[in-house]
């Protein structure tokens, strides 16, 4: 493959002090495999109509080429957010990109769209990754938090404080936080597995509530942009008299493995902290501390049984595990804190979803076996076997499904087909997955067969004899001559004409082109031609044409146009009767 390399500067946009300077990197790779795959980069928030790629260009096509083989471009998913232009080639984004509205908080972005050409049949594969530019801060769910220490806690105790969310990722992510200058308290930050950092306040100096009963820090939260952006909050301590036991939680984490179609208010687990105390002291209340705002809306905690259950239903293809600490604390204030991993586990809820490139689709007649008629795609949101899928066709069709690369399947003919026996199929193409109970869709998409001229045109009789009485006027219409194509449109268009025989005169009927209507040209005369024969052709209007022939047969009627002429004996010029010399022994019945 080879790499280009553009850059693209955009120009600052003041307003409200703001300025922003976006510098986008085009990177594009193109991959001589089965199918091409194109690869582009594209900072988030870029106006609209914003230059992605030359995709004719890139592919190494004309762009009259685009526009002749009807390119377009098909998003993957519901949402259209590209446009191709297909008189220059040029793709750009249809609406300014908002990266966290798309992708969340994903470490990498990535849209895939396919470019589709026609004449012939080709896809392009393409994927734009939209990069994270700085354009969020990282803001706490409280402006104030409130923690509740005892007096007597010994210096070094951790207490974990809200961690502040940033929505965008990577190094204009939350980086690190910071705590304004006190004799009373450190910061230590510290990560989660999933990578996410949070912080603790660490105790340095033992409290004295009769000397200062509260004490307000100023905590900042700091993302790794450039310039870097900031939250704050205001983390005030509560210093309580002394409540000398601390609940105690019977796990340091709970593994909990659910399935995805778990109904709401199931159980998750119940976390157990118990305090020795007596009174307020020893009652044990919980509450959610780090928990992310999706697993927040998913489940509930019981403030005095320690119960977690489901709210709404899960869905493994959303989050695949959720994490969350529970406090613990007793009314003295004191508190501890225990872990709950809830691992998702995939069932077979989603049926595969086919996305066809076009609902219709021609083929011509002659097509050879295996030619390609449609491309379409399957996608199942499950995983495993659940998320596996295989198509076939419905019905005895001459069609065939071919898989081909990722998802992607092929609709090819497996027969001639003849479009004199059958001009359109309907054919349903269904998915079913490979779960325990299989789940399957269908699309139906109608296959047009296009007409190729493999028939000739053929006459209703080979011999027309058609009668017409001499001393006819002019261009009389004495009949017709007819002759069907089995084909469509152009092909199945007939014309007629006259065979011209070398060495004979133009003959004495004539027939029209397109009706076959058989016209005598001049006036006959029995006396002279009693028939007249000549051969018609039809042809189609394919290319090249097919034709056939019949013979015409024309008869003349005489009629009663001439006198009787007496041949002898002459008459004499000028005489009324003509004479006879008769002897005189002539008896009766003597021939004169």
């Amino acid at each position: 493959g080879w790499l280009l390399w553009r850059g693209m500067a955009c120009g600052s946009r003041s307003g409200g002090g703001k300025r922003q300077v976006l510098l986008f990197l085009l990177c594009v790779c193109v991959c001589p495999s089965g199918a091409e795959s194109l690869r582009y980069s594209l900072a988030e928030e870029m106006e609209r109509d914003a230059f992605v790629a030359n995709i004719a260009q890139d592919v190494g096509v004309a762009p009259s080429q685009l526009a002749a083989r009807k390119a377009r471009v098909v998003s993957e998913g519901n949402e259209q957010l590209f446009r191709l232009n297909p008189s220059t080639g040029v793709l750009t984004v249809k609406e300014s990109l908002d990266r966290e509205q798309i992708c969340a908080q994903s470490d990498t972005c990535t849209l895939f769209f396919k470019v589709l050409l026609e004449n012939p049949l080709q896809l392009i594969r393409g994927e734009v990754e939209v990069r994270d530019v700085n354009d969020n801060s990282p803001v706490f769910p409280e402006k104030e938090m409130v923690l509740e220490i005892l007096e007597t806690t010994s210096p070094g105790s951790r207490f974990p404080l809200d961690s502040a969310r940033d929505e965008d990722v990577g190094s204009n992510g939350l980086q690190n936080y910071s705590l304004a200058s006190n004799s009373h308290f450190s910061l230590a930050l510290r990560t989660r597995k999933d990578g996410a950092k949070y912080a603790e306040l660490v105790l340095e100096q033992q409290l004295d509530r009769e000397e200062q009963p509260e004490l307000n820090l100023l905590l900042m939260a700091t993302d790794g942009g450039s310039p870097p952006r900031s939250g704050t909050a205001q983390v005030r301590i509560v210093v309580l008299d002394a409540n000398d036991n601390t609940p105690v939680c019977d796990r340091e984490v709970y593994e909990v493995r659910l399935a995805e179609n778990s109904p709401p208010q199931q159980l998750v687990v119940r976390v157990v902290a118990t305090d020795p105390d007596g009174g307020s002291n020893g009652k044990v209340r919980y509450a959610f501390t780090q928990i992310s705002k999706g697993s927040r809306q998913l489940f509930e905690l019981n403030p005095d049984t320690g119960e977690i259950r489901v709210t709404v239903n899960l869905d493994f293809e959303e989050a695949k595990s959720h994490e969350m600490m529970v406090k613990a604390s007793d009314g003295g204030g004191l508190s501890a804190h225990c872990k709950v991993q809830v691992e998702v586990v995939d069932v077979n809820d989603n049926a595969p979803e086919i996305a066809l490139s076009s609902r219709s689709a021609s083929i011509a007649e002659d097509a050879p076996p295996r030619t390609v008629v449609a491309l379409f795609s399957v996608r199942d949101r499950d995983s495993g076997d659940n998320g596996r899928t295989e198509c076939a066709i419905d019905g005895d069709l001459p069609f065939s499904v071919t898989p081909t690369f990722d998802n992607y399947y092929e609709l090819r003919t497996n027969a001639a087909l003849d479009r004199e026996s059958r001009a359109e199929y309907n054919v349903t193409i269904t998915a079913t997955d490979w779960g325990t109970r299989r789940r399957s869709s269908g699309q139906s998409i109608v296959v047009q067969v296009r007409d190729v001229n493999d028939n000739g045109p053929e006459f209703t009789q080979e011999l027309y004899t058609l009668w017409v009485t001499e001393n006819n006027s002019p261009m009389l219409r004495i009949g017709s001559v007819s002759a069907t194509d089995a084909d469509a449109g152009k092909n199945a268009r007939v014309t007629y004409a006259l065979v011209r025989q070398e060495g004979k005169e133009q003959p004495d009927v004539s027939v029209h082109s397109e009706t076959g209507a058989v016209y005598v040209v001049r006036p006959l005369d029995y006396e002279e031609v009693r028939a007249l024969e000549v051969v018609v052709r039809a042809a189609d209007g394919g290319s090249p044409p097919l034709s056939a022939q019949a013979l015409l047969r024309v008869l003349v009627r005489d009629e009663n146009d001439n006198a009787p002429v007496v041949l002898h004996p002459a008459a004499e010029s000028g005489a009324a009767a003509a004479g006879e010399l008769v002897p005189r022994w002539a008896r009766a019945g003597y021939l004169v």
